[in-house]
């Protein structure tokens, strides 16, 4: 009875935290529509489908997401990403603290159950007590012992919860860690397609430089032109080699960073993305995301959110685990054996002995406040893991705003730059044949040929900020990951299995078949449509951005 009431009156650990609390708009503050004329109206069916999703459904919208990479139409990139992958040490760290947490989980939920130990034993020898001294008696016994700790306050219960929660959040961790890659190694992709696309347009002013010096020392040597002039196109010449030399140096460091990346050999890279260029690449089409949802059914799908409200949960387990060692604990015990004694030839006897319990109370007298101190240092942590849960948050609604801003802002900005390029080719073209046909001034011709550069480079860097924009609009919109949807990768397990030398093998096949002809496939586990899904916590955990305690 006093156990009873005991278990009546014990701390209940804090649960949950709020999605209000945590800062969440209502709505969003940035343009939905990523592209200038485009609009996508959600039907109530699909509306209905994303607020109760059934079981093994998909969200509206996740598909654009899944298979976003494949729609790049670009085998080099899925091949670069793949590599990636299988090189990178962080992707092997978040596997290792997968097991870490799989084998704490493990622990945690045996801990509930009963053990039960086996002993055995045999002796020989002599005993005094025997009528004749010099029998040899031989013992042999086996036996069982079992123990349990009888979970009254529930200090087992809320650490398999604070266990299992961390489970789950190393394997979104690790789910985030695989996107922020894929990321990274598309920016890095981009960024060298602007820069060989850049030094295209170096290579191709300064030979449009060079054609001119000539001209003007053709005119100067007949008398037609001042001897300034032929300076100004030997300095402009002499200006855009040099140009050419640094694009040139920033295209190598952009090559070595990829090569770094990717574990991949530089010069078989460059050979495999000789002929590729950014502005050949097409943007796939992001219309078909669901932003148009609420923000808290869109941060649902962030991985690093989920990693967040789990160590929310992980948290209030330990607050729970920590009060609830400040009360008794009860166990119970129990043996049963069997031994033979043999004397010799004499014969031998045997029996069977079993005993079941104590029933064992440790009532907690005086620790000095060690316990009550464990306890405050747990609700503590609690309450820093519910402030970083809602930082994560406000985090997240900032990014999918911001890209949201800057690829609507970018692809406005890549009309007006398009038309403004082309403009200023027809000055250029203009001025040099004026030039050329005696009728133009050298000035104006180098104006002409400025203004033209300035536009091809602001237009080269636009296209890499748009490509740059997407990318970072598909991190920050959780790259399709679905906790309530996607099975167990279980990553760790295949770290293992695997093995860190079978990993770097596999990494030396791929840069050595890297200058083959590109595969339609080539992420780990990919189909044509783009890489594999990304897994989720074991299980059916809610993917709300409300934290709780399983």
């Amino acid at each position: 009875m006093a156990l009873a009431l005991l278990a009546g009156c014990m701390h209940v650990p804090p649960r949950t935290v709020a999605a209000e609390e945590a800062q969440v708009p209502e709505r969003w503050h940035a343009p939905l529509t990523v592209e200038p004329a485009a609009s996508v109206a959600v039907p109530k069916e699909a509306a209905s489908a994303a607020s109760t999703p059934a079981k093994g459904a998909q969200a509206p919208g996740l598909d654009a997401l899944y298979d976003w990479w494949g729609r790049w139409n670009d085998p080099a990139l899925l091949t670069l990403i793949g590599a990636a992958e299988e090189a990178s040490p962080t992707l092997a760290t978040a596997a290792a603290r997968i097991a870490q947490a799989r084998a704490a989980a493990v622990g945690a939920r045996a801990a509930l159950a009963p053990s039960v130990d086996v002993q055995a034993s045999v002796s020989r020898g002599t005993y005094n007590q025997l009528p004749d001294p010099s029998l040899l008696m031989t013992t042999k016994q086996l036996g069982g012992q079992l123990q349990w700790e009888l979970d009254v306050f529930g200090r087992l219960r809320q650490a398999r919860s604070a266990a299992d929660a961390r489970l789950q959040g190393a394997q979104a961790q690790w789910h985030d860690a695989r996107l922020t890659l894929a990321a990274d190694t598309a920016r890095q992709y981009f960024a060298l397609l602007a820069c060989q696309d850049q030094r295209d347009i170096a290579l191709a002013d300064a030979r449009s430089r060079t054609d001119t010096e000539r001209l003007t020392r053709h005119l100067a040597g007949a008398g037609f032109t001042a001897a300034a002039n032929l300076a100004l196109a030997e300095a402009g010449t002499a200006q855009a080699e040099a140009q050419q030399q640094e694009v040139a140096t920033q295209c190598a460091a952009a090559l070595k960073s990829l090569s770094a990346l990717t574990a991949l050999d530089a010069s078989r890279l460059q050979e495999r993305l000789g002929s590729t260029r950014l502005g050949t690449a097409p943007v796939p089409d992001l219309t078909l995301v669901a932003v148009d949802r609420v923000p808290a059914d869109v941060l649902a799908h962030r991985p690093d959110v989920y990693a967040a409200a789990q160590a929310v949960a992980a948290a209030s387990g330990d607050v729970g685990a920590a009060e609830a060692a400040r009360y008794p604990s009860l166990g119970l015990s129990g043996s049963i054996a069997r031994m033979q004694v043999g004397l010799g030839g004499y014969g031998q006897a045997s029996g069977s002995t079993w005993s079941f319990g104590p029933l064992a109370l440790d009532l907690p007298l005086f620790d000095g406040g060690r316990r009550r101190a464990q306890a405050a240092a747990a609700r503590t942590q609690y309450e820093a893991a519910v402030s970083q849960y809602r930082a994560t948050v406000r985090d997240a609604v900032r990014e999918v705003e911001t890209a949201l801003d800057a690829l609507a802002g970018a692809r406005a900005r890549s009309q007006h730059m398009d038309r403004a390029v082309a403009g200023f080719r027809r000055q250029f073209e203009a001025a040099q044949a004026r030039y050329r046909a005696g009728m133009g001034s050298l000035l104006d011709l180098e104006q002409a040929r400025h203004d033209l550069l300035a536009a091809q480079t602001a237009q080269t860097r636009l296209r890499q900020e748009t490509r740059d924009d997407a990318v970072a609009l598909y991190r920050a919109l959780g790259g399709g990951w679905d906790a309530r949807v996607l099975p167990d990768t279980q990553p760790d397990r295949t770290l293992v299995a695997e093995g860190e030398a079978r990993r770097l093998l596999a990494a030396q096949r791929r840069a050595a078949t890297v200058s083959a002809p590109a595969r339609t496939a080539a992420l780990p586990g990919s189909t044509a449509a783009g890489p594999r899904r990304a897994a989720s916590a074991t299980g059916s955990a809610s993917a709300s951005l409300t934290p709780s305690v399983p």
